[in-house]
C-alpha cells in the first residue's frame, strides 16, 4: 500500500484498527481529516485545572454544548517506552524527567519558591496587606468588644508563626473568656506543658485546631489537653469521648466562625440538620445524647467514613441508624463497623435508597459485598531531594497505559507504554465518565514501519459548559475481572477488605492436610520386544536426532511409523488427527500435564495438595487471587516486611514480560499485558562469588499412578553475569536478576563439579545435605501433581520435564518453575560427574541414558525419587 491519499484509502488500511479502539463510525471521516492535518484542537474546548494544591490536575470542558458522539480529538503521547528503558530514558532524554514531573505532578515542592515569588512581584505588582500578624488579630478582636460587639467565640491564628512565648504573652484566656473555638493551625508551637498550661484556662472551649504543630509529634499532647478541658469536643479535626452537641452541629454546618453558638441557644439546636458529615472523626463510640433522632429528626445524609465505633456492636449501631425515619442515604467503609457486606447493610437499613452513592436496589440485585464510590485518588509522594527520574519512575503507573504491536506474523514480545500529553493526562476516572479514550495507530505510509502513534478520546455522553471531562480506567472490566481490587491501583481502597480476603485464602491453605502419595509397585516394563527389532522413534528435536545413538533406537522421519513420539509440540486430539499419530504409540507427555508447567497451575496444583509450603514463594494468580495479594501486600506493609514481587507470564519463557517491582499500582497495571502470577520475590538469594544463580534438574516421569520418577544425575548451574544487589535501579538490569542467559548477555558456564566445590568452601555447607532436600521438594512436586489430577496418568506417556531451583540464603530450596521438554543444549554439550562422585557422565551419552531409564527401565544415571 502506497501513501494514503483518500478516505478509503485510510478506511482500508486501518479498517481492523478503527474497529478495534470502539470509535464510533460517524466519527471516521473527522478522525481521518485530523489525523491527515496533525490537528490538535483540544485547547479550543477545554482547560487543565489543578487541585489538591498541584497534586493533581483535571479537565474541563469550556464550550456552551458539545453533543455525544459529535466530536474527537487527538491526544499526542508525550512519552512513550518500553518498561525495561524507562529509567534510561529518563536520565539520558533532556527535559523528558522535567516534563513528566510537572504532567505527573511531583515537582510541586521544587514550583512554591517561583509561585511564592510570582504571586509576590506579579499581577499588580502589590503585595498582599490582608495578612495581620497574631498581635494585630488579638487587637482588632479586643477592638470589636469595645466598640459594643459580641464577646470573641471563634479565633482564628493560622500559621503566622506563633511559637510558645507568643502564645503566652498572647494572654488569650484573660482577653476572650467566652471563647468556643480556636484555630492555631500551622505555627511553631512545641511544648507540651506551655501549650496545655495556656488551653486549659479557656474553660468554656469546645474546639480546638493545633494541626500541624510540632507539639503534636509527643504522644501525650491530646491527652493532656484534653484531660483540662473538659468540654472539650473537638480536639485537632478529632471528637474527643466528650462530644455532643456543639460537634454535631459544627459538622452539620450550624456553627461557625460567624455563629458559634452557645449565647442563646434554643432546645433543640440540630432539629434542622438534614446532612451530616461525621468522616475521618476517629468516633468510637456513636451512641450519645445528642446523636439520636429526637435531636436530629431530619437526618437524611450521614457520612461515617474513617471511623473505628470499636465500641458499639453491630446490633446496636444498626438498631440505632434504623430508628432516623428520615436517613435515605448513608456513607460507611465496608468492610467496617457495620459489617462486611454491602447487602447487608441495605438488609438491615431498609429506608436506605443511597449506599455511599449506589442505587441500594443495584446493590440488592447483585449481592455486591463492597460498594465504595469515594475512593480516594492516590496522589504520589516522595522524599525530599529525591530526584525526579525516581518519583516518575514511582507515579508513573497513575498515568501509563499501554498496547502491544503486532503484524502479519507475529505479535510483539514485549508492550509498548506511554503516558498521554497534559490534556490528555488530567482526563480523572469516572464509573460514569463522559469521554472514551484509545490508543489508535495511524499509518500515513500504508504499513507499521511508518506508524505514528496517539490517543483519541470522544464525548459518551452530552457535555456542557464547566462539567469535569472523565473516562473510565477500566473501560470493558466488570466485576468478574475483578474491577473493584484493580480500581486499588489508583484509588485507596478499603485496606481491611483486602486483609481478611487474604486472611481467610491463608487459613483456608493451612487446613488442607498434606497429600499422601500413591503408593505402588512398579507397572511400566522396557518396551523392547525381544525380537531384536529398534524402537522407532520419531523426534522434531535436532538434538535427539544428533545424539540417540543406542542400537535400540532408531530414529525414522514418518511420525506415522513411530513406537516413540518426541517432540516439542503440545499433542492434542486435533494434532493427533492432522498427524496420524495413535493411541499405541508413547509419547513423551501426559495428558493435563499444564498443572505443573504452566506456571499459575503449578502453585494451584501444590496448594491444593499441600497448602502453604516453604519451598514455594507466596504466588497469586492475578487473574483470580488479586484481592487476597492486595491483602497480603497490606499486611506486610503493615508488619514492615520486604515487600519485592516477581511477576510472570503464564506460560512465557525466557523471563519475557517479566517484571519485579515493590509498587502495588505497577502489580495490578502489568495485569494489562497478558494473564501474569504474581510471587514474593527472593530478595535473599544464596549467592556464589556474590552472583545470583539458579539450578535446572531433570525429572524423568514413567507413571503417574503409581508415581515412578527419575532425578537425573547430571544438573547444571545457571550464574547471572553481574552482582548481585537490590539497589531499586537494578531490577530492570537482565544480568543482574536473572540467570538464564542462553538466549540473551554472556554465558558463563561452570562445570557442575566446580561450581559445588566451590559453594561448598565458599558457605562452608555440604552441598549433599542441600541435594537431599531437592531432591525431597522435587519429589513433593510431582506427588501433588498426581495427587491432585489422577486424570494425569497414561500409560502410553513418559516425559522428560526441566526443573529450576534456588536456594534462599539459609540454603533451603525454593521451586521456580517446571519446563516441558526443557532445552538439553549444555546438558549433551559438556561432560560431568555425578553429586557425590562416581564416573563421568558423558554429554554425548546424554538422550541415550535418558531414554534408556524411560523406555527400557534403566537407572544408568538417575535415582528413582
Amino acid at each position: 500500500m502506497s501513501r494514503i491519499q483518500s478516505y478509503d484509502d485510510f478506511v482500508k488500511v486501518h479498517g481492523v484498527l478503527l474497529a478495534a479502539a470502539g470509535i464510533p463510525q460517524s466519527l471516521h471521516k473527522l478522525l481521518f481529516h485530523k489525523l491527515s492535518s496533525d490537528t490538535f484542537d483540544g485547547g479550543n474546548y477545554f482547560q487543565i485545572e489543578p487541585l489538591d494544591y498541584g497534586r493533581q490536575r483535571r479537565l474541563l470542558f469550556t464550550c456552551d454544548f458539545m453533543a455525544k458522539h459529535s466530536n474527537l480529538f487527538l491526544v499526542d503521547h508525550a512519552w512513550t517506552f518500553r518498561l525495561s528503558d524507562a529509567y534510561k530514558q529518563l536520565c539520558e532524554v533532556p527535559g523528558l524527567a522535567e516534563r513528566m514531573a510537572a504532567l505527573m505532578c511531583v515537582d510541586t515542592d521544587l514550583n512554591s519558591t517561583a509561585e511564592e515569588a510570582a504571586d509576590v512581584d506579579g499581577g499588580e505588582g502589590e503585595e498582599d496587606s490582608s495578612k495581620l500578624s497574631a498581635v494585630e488579630i488579638v487587637e482588632r478582636e479586643m477592638r470589636k468588644v469595645k466598640e459594643g460587639g459580641d464577646a470573641t467565640r471563634w479565633l482564628e491564628l493560622e500559621e503566622l508563626d506563633v511559637d510558645d512565648d507568643m502564645l503566652v504573652s498572647l494572654d488569650l484566656p484573660n482577653k476572650f473568656p467566652n471563647l468556643l473555638a480556636l484555630s492555631l493551625c500551622g505555627n511553631n508551637l512545641r511544648d507540651v506543658e506551655i501549650v496545655a498550661k495556656e488551653v486549659t484556662r479557656l474553660k468554656n472551649l469546645k474546639a480546638l485546631w493545633l494541626n500541624n504543630n510540632p507539639v503534636l509529634e509527643h504522644s501525650n499532647s491530646e491527652a493532656a489537653i484534653i484531660q483540662g478541658c473538659p468540654g472539650l469536643e473537638i480536639c485537632n479535626s478529632k471528637f474527643t469521648s466528650n462530644y455532643g452537641e456543639w460537634a454535631l452541629g459544627f459538622c452539620g454546618g450550624i456553627y461557625d466562625k460567624d455563629n458559634a453558638g452557645c449565647a442563646h441557644q434554643r432546645e433543640h439546636p440540630l432539629e434542622s440538620v438534614t446532612s451530616l458529615d461525621l468522616s475521618n472523626r476517629s468516633i468510637r463510640n456513636l451512641i450519645n445524647k445528642a446523636f439520636n433522632p429526637d435531636e436530629i429528626p431530619s437526618l437524611s445524609y450521614l457520612n461515617l467514613r474513617g471511623n473505628p465505633l470499636d465500641q458499639n456492636s453491630l446490633c446496636d449501631l444498626l438498631q440505632l441508624l434504623r430508628r432516623f425515619s428520615c436517613l435515605d442515604s448513608l456513607e460507611v467503609n465496608i468492610p467496617g463497623p457495620l459489617g462486611e457486606s454491602a447487602a447487608e447493610i441495605v438488609e438491615a437499613l431498609p429506608n436506605l435508597s443511597l449506599l455511599n452513592e449506589v442505587n441500594t436496589s443495584k446493590i440488592l440485585e447483585s449481592g455486591k459485598s463492597v460498594v465504595d464510590s469515594m475512593l480516594q485518588p492516590r496522589l504520589p509522594g516522595w522524599a525530599a531531594g529525591e530526584p525526579l527520574t525516581d518519583r516518575v519512575i514511582n507515579a508513573m503507573w497513575l498515568y501509563l497505559m499501554t498496547y502491544r504491536l503486532a503484524d502479519e506474523e507475529k505479535i510483539d514480545e514485549t508492550s509498548v507504554w506511554y503516558v498521554m500529553d497534559e490534556l490528555g493526562s488530567a482526563l480523572r476516572h469516572s464509573d460514569k465518565p463522559n469521554f472514551r479514550v484509545s490508543p489508535f495507530l495511524y499509518m500515513p505510509e500504508g504499513n507499521l514501519a511508518s506508524a505514528v502513534s496517539y490517543s483519541i478520546f470522544w464525548p459518551t455522553d452530552d457535555v456542557r459548559e464547566g462539567d469535569e471531562c472523565t473516562r473510565d480506567y477500566l473501560f470493558g472490566i466488570g466485576e468478574e475481572k475483578q474491577r473493584s481490587a484493580r480500581l486499588t491501583a489508583w484509588f485507596h481502597t478499603p485496606r481491611n477488605y483486602f486483609i481478611k480476603e487474604y486472611e481467610k485464602y491463608k487459613n483456608k491453605l493451612q487446613s488442607i492436610k498434606i497429600a499422601s502419595p500413591i503408593q505402588g509397585s512398579s507397572i511400566t516394563s522396557s518396551l523392547c520386544s525381544g525380537d531384536g527389532n529398534a524402537l522407532r522413534v520419531y523426534a522434531d528435536i535436532l538434538q535427539v536426532e544428533e545424539y540417540l545413538t543406542r542400537p535400540e533406537f532408531v530414529i525414522t522421519t514418518d511420525s506415522k511409523d513411530a513406537d516413540i513420539i518426541w517432540t516439542s509440540m503440545q499433542i492434542d486430539e486435533e494434532t493427533k488427527k492432522a498427524t496420524g499419530i495413535n493411541d499405541e504409540q508413547y509419547i513423551n507427555q501426559f495428558p493435563f500435564e499444564a498443572c505443573l508447567v504452566m506456571k499459575h497451575h503449578l502453585a494451584e496444583t501444590i496448594q491444593k495438595a499441600h497448602g502453604l509450603v516453604e519451598w514455594l514463594q507466596s504466588t497469586y494468580n492475578l487473574e483470580t487471587q488479586l484481592s487476597q495479594l492486595i491483602g497480603d501486600f497490606h499486611l506486610r506493609g503493615r508488619e514492615k516486611l520486604d515487600n519485592l514481587w516477581i511477576l510472570k507470564p503464564w506460560n512465557m519463557a525466557r523471563t519475557i514480560d517479566t517484571t519485579i517491582t515493590s509498587n502495588l499500582s505497577a502489580i495490578i497495571r502489568l495485569m494489562e499485558t497478558g494473564p501474569k502470577i504474581c510471587q514474593k520475590y527472593i530478595e535473599q538469594p544464596a549467592l556464589f562469588n556474590g552472583r545470583k544463580f539458579d539450578l535446572r534438574y531433570i525429572v524423568l516421569v514413567r507413571s503417574m499412578n503409581p508415581l515412578e520418577i527419575f532425578l537425573a544425575d547430571v544438573f547444571w548451574v545457571r550464574l547471572a553475569n553481574n552482582k548481585y544487589t537490590l539497589e531499586k535501579h537494578s531490577f530492570d538490569e537482565y544480568e543482574t536478576h536473572f540467570t538464564v542467559m542462553n538466549y540473551r548477555g554472556r554465558l558463563n558456564h561452570m562445570n557442575t563439579p566446580d561450581f559445588v566445590k566451590e559453594f561448598e568452601k565458599e558457605h562452608e555447607v555440604n552441598w549433599l545435605d542441600i541435594h537431599s532436600r531437592i531432591r525431597s521438594m522435587l519429589k513433593s512436586a510431582f506427588e501433588a501433581a498426581a495427587a491432585v489430577h489422577p486424570e494425569m496418568h497414561h500409560s502410553k506417556s513418559r516425559a522428560m520435564y526441566g526443573v529450576d531451583v534456588m536456594l534462599d540464603c539459609h540454603f533451603q530450596p525454593k521451586l521456580l518453575e517446571i519446563t516441558y521438554c526443557p532445552d538439553c543444549t549444555r546438558a549433551v554439550k559438556y561432560d560431568t560427574e555425578a553429586v557425590g562422585g562416581g564416573e563421568t557422565v558423558k554429554g554425548k551419552d546424554f538422550y541415550n541414558y535418558i531414554f534408556g531409564c524411560l523406555f527400557l527401565n534403566e537407572t544408568n544415571h538417575v535415582s528413582q525419587l
